[in-house]
């Protein structure tokens, strides 16, 4: 090859490439010139034909719509492939275009039209008709929105908040749409509200403590408190999402453009008159709504409640009120009391029956005794049945003369029948105080009973408790007990270790127990009592003699009179 004919090759390669790249990426008229299976050729003007894939025209089960001879846009991909065709795309063109279109609406604010079909991470695929877009969840409504399968596959518009056409992402919005729709509407709706306006309205949402109500484009709160009269535990009780209902507005603030809304308030208020239709001590039915650990809430008109108290469920004491009733049941009580203001009513169970402490008082008086079976026994005493669910107890300390120690108690078993006497009667706490040792006589008489508080006494050791005291026996048979606390005036002579079983000690009574027949005394009280009267007999501080000199002295004197 010449000079002369290398220089000409290269121009022409340059030419057409400077050509190709002039042509390449753009959107040119074309005339469609035939079509078959695979591929449909257009003439674009250049030096050849271009093909494109049938399957661009038909994608989505789409049936072809062109034929031999029409006008149509399309986009050059490449100049010249393998086989010196070129190669033509009908989606590019239509995505060139439409992307266009789009710039020109995020530039202008205006909506473009789209269909979601797909949910993806964070939100949803929407098509735009030559492009696809993001649509975040939180830009689907106004509020948040628990089923959108009705919004799927229908065409609607969107605003564009974000677009990068090199990235080939778009970003648009539905939310943005209602809210301009609705902001004209939502102005003259809130121009126009007054308290107490009725409206009709649709459940948009529905909460834990309320229901949100679209009164025209603008949203309204109506609590749980104000849907109806009577208590509810969940607004789903009462409406539905969707629900067309009438509302009253009962609160408005401009400001804040908050909308308190409520439905009872359209019907009559069931209190009405209520203190007038349930006289106290009637007897009505009425529903079971709650149960709680204070008593029982009984429904005896509709919006009207009663609350049966714990302490008015039964005539016997610590009865749970779950025992009683339950939720849906409906039972008999008495009114008790009937506030209409504080919109409270007092209710009772126990009322309808007879009060079995008038009975118990009749045929089991003070001092009685009877043979009843062991209901149960506790590490505190012994119940034992009476009549009409109604025990009594024998308290522990009144079981022996003795004290009565966890065998002793081991061998009463319930079910067994015992022999009691009634001792003490407590109906306002639902107690019956009974006895066991009252039923023989006390082992000591009434010795205990000839003793009185500050007397001193001589007593013999009978026990050492530890570190606790020791028991003691008075000369006239009673029982005693030291504390600790009261062995010694002086801290190091607190010691147990200090007495022995058998040995005799002098000491102040200081309480006795009318109960268990037992009797507090003290070394120490006697100790302070005897240093007190010698200071004053025998010296003072002010004479210089110490308190061991005037104590020896008094004890020397003591002995000389003997």
């Amino acid at each position: 090859m010449t000079e002369e004919n290398s220089k000409q090759s290269f121009a022409e390669l340059f030419e057409q490439a400077c050509k190709a790249s002039a042509w390449e990426g753009k959107v040119v008229k074309g005339t469609v010139v035939s079509i078959d299976d695979n591929f449909i050729t257009v003439d674009v003007g250049l030096k050849s034909e271009g093909r494109i894939a049938t399957s661009e025209f038909t994608g989505s089960g789409k049936a072809l719509e062109i034929k031999a001879g029409d006008k149509i846009d399309v986009f050059i991909d490449r100049y010249e492939d393998k086989s010196g065709k070129i190669v033509l795309s009908r989606e590019k063109a239509l995505r060139e275009a439409a992307w266009e279109d789009f710039e020109k609406c995020f530039k202008e604010g205006t909506s473009v039209m789209g269909t979601m079909f797909n949910r993806v991470k964070g939100g949803f695929m929407v098509d735009l008709g030559g492009a696809t877009a993001f649509l975040p969840g939180s830009q689907v409504d106004v509020r948040p929105v628990k089923d959108v399968t009705p919004l799927m596959g229908v065409a609607q518009p969107f605003l564009i908040l974000k677009m990068d056409r090199a990235r080939d992402n778009i970003v648009v919005s539905r939310k943005g749409i209602l809210e301009g729709a609705n902001a004209e509407e939502r102005e003259k709706v809130i121009a126009s509200l007054q308290e107490g306006q009725v409206i009709e309205g649709v459940v948009k949402n529905i909460t834990t403590y309320g229901a949100f109500v679209d009164i025209g484009g603008v949203d309204g709160l109506l609590h749980n408190a104000d849907i109806a009269w009577k208590r509810i535990n969940h607004p789903s009780e009462v409406v539905s999402v969707g629900q067309k209902v009438q509302v009253k507005v009962i609160k408005f603030n401009k400001e804040t453009k908050r909308i308190s809304l409520g439905m009872k308030q359209l019907t009559r208020d069931p209190w009405e008159g209520v203190d007038a239709e349930f006289t106290v001590g009637a007897r009505v039915s009425g529903k079971v709504t709650n149960v709680t650990d204070y008593g029982i809430f009984v429904e005896v008109k509709e919006g009207v409640e009663g609350l049966v108290y714990v302490s008015e469920v039964s005539w016997k004491k610590n009865i749970s009120p779950s025992k009683m009733a339950n939720p849906g049941d409906v039972i008999d009580v008495v009114v008790l009391d009937v506030d209409v203001a504080k919109r409270r009513m007092g209710l009772g169970i126990k009322q309808l029956q007879d009060n079995p402490w008038e009975k118990i008082k009749k045929d089991f008086p003070i001092g009685h005794v009877f043979e009843g079976t062991i209901t149960n026994v506790t590490e505190f005493g012994i119940f034992v049945s009476m009549c009409d669910d109604i025990d009594g107890m024998v308290h522990l300390n009144d079981i022996s003369w003795k004290k009565t120690k966890e065998e002793d108690l081991a061998k009463f078993q319930k079910g067994d029948k015992i022999t009691v006497k009634v001792l003490e009667f407590e109906p306002d706490r639902g107690r019956v105080s009974l006895g066991i040792k009252q039923l023989t006589e006390c082992p000591y008489g009434n010795a205990d009973l000839e003793l009185k508080r500050g007397m001193v006494v001589t007593c013999v050791i009978s026990e050492i408790k530890g570190n606790d005291g020791i028991e003691v026996i008075l000369s006239n048979g009673a029982l005693g007990f030291i504390k600790n606390a009261d062995l010694a005036k002086d801290k190091q002579d607190r010691r147990t270790d200090r007495f022995a079983v058998g040995e005799k000690v002098d000491a102040k009574v200081t309480s006795i127990d009318k109960n268990t027949r037992k009797v507090s005394l003290s070394i120490k009280s006697l100790e302070i009592e005897k240093e007190k009267k010698a200071m004053e007999e025998f010296g003072s501080s002010d004479s210089g003699a110490s308190l061991g000199d005037i104590l020896g002295l008094a004890i020397g004197k003591k002995q000389d009179k003997e």
